[in-house]
């Protein structure tokens, strides 16, 4: 069986990276700005978003903000939150 001890750091860094990657592709395939986003989210400024996109800081979106970006974004979550899997070839 699986344990925490089992995942390491660096494998959340790239869950949460690839969930910042599928938002900011989302936002820009429905034509949404980082601030139009922002706004429809009740944020006066860009930061969550654009630091989220990027995991800056490790800044990321929580669960609420994937589920309120599907809405605004009327699209499925779990486009949101899908990992990326590449086969060996690594294409």
């Amino acid at each position: 069986m699986k344990t925490i001890e089992d995942l390491d750091e660096a494998a959340i860094d790239t869950f949460y990276r690839q969930i910042g990657r599928n938002v900011k592709k989302q936002r820009e395939l429905k034509g949404y700005s980082q601030l139009s986003l922002s706004q429809a989210l009740g944020h006066k400024s860009v930061g969550l978003v654009s630091q989220a996109e990027l995991y800056l800081k490790k800044q990321h979106f929580n669960l609420e903000h994937l589920y309120k970006i599907a809405y605004i974004l009327d699209c499925d979550v779990n486009i949101l939150i899908q990992q990326e899997y590449y086969d060996s070839t690594g294409e």
